[in-house]
């Protein structure tokens, strides 16, 4: 039995063939979101670390960096999360409209993976100036977590595909590095 999903046209509801296979555990689903997590957490841990490098570069108060990576996260996590959505549903109705089967059957829920994702991934750079006292350089040490946790990134994505996680984890810090180290 194929599955099926429900286009909302001008016409009105039509069922069209669908190839979405819903996922079921841990790893299955992890490998069907691998593209919204790995593109949502590159780009939280990236575009945050170069908010906070640049405001601790000017010699802002660690509060004043806190208030500058939350709002980067909120507002960029959520345009990254809608954009997914929305260029999901894009694609589905182009398919739609060529009479092509569809892919997903809920761009919601790939918004949502993004924005989590960037979410999770971002707050990484901004933990030192949480309690800057206890860290001491909190700018250093938010550089310490941004490569550690992409070298993270990198490892885990590798552990879904047969790829060796160091070489998974060294491509994504090639790549990364001279994105981040723009804002130092």
């Amino acid at each position: 039995m194929e599955p099926q999903t429900t286009d909302q046209g001008s016409a009105g509801p039509t069922a069209r063939r669908s190839l979405h296979i819903e996922p079921v555990g841990l790893p299955a689903t992890a490998r069907h979101y691998i593209r919204d997590l790995v593109y949502g957490a590159n780009d939280g841990i990236i575009t945050t670390f170069a908010v906070v490098s640049g405001a601790s570069g000017g010699a802002v108060a660690a509060t004043a960096v806190l208030i500058i990576g939350v709002a980067n996260l909120t507002a960029d996590g959520m345009s990254m999360g809608v954009g997914n959505l929305l260029s999901i549903r894009a694609h589905e109705r182009v398919r739609a409209a060529q009479e092509l089967p569809g892919r997903g059957a809920y761009p919601w829920e790939h918004g949502a993976a993004t924005l989590l994702a960037f979410v999770r991934a971002g707050a990484n750079p901004l933990c030192p100036f949480l309690f800057p006292a206890a860290w001491g350089d909190a700018a250093l040490w938010s550089r310490t977590l941004t490569f550690l946790h992409c070298s993270l990134i990198g490892a885990g994505r590798a552990t879904l595909y047969s790829q060796r996680w160091w070489q998974a984890r060294t491509g994504t810090l090639r790549v990364g590095r001279p994105l981040g180290g723009r804002g130092v």
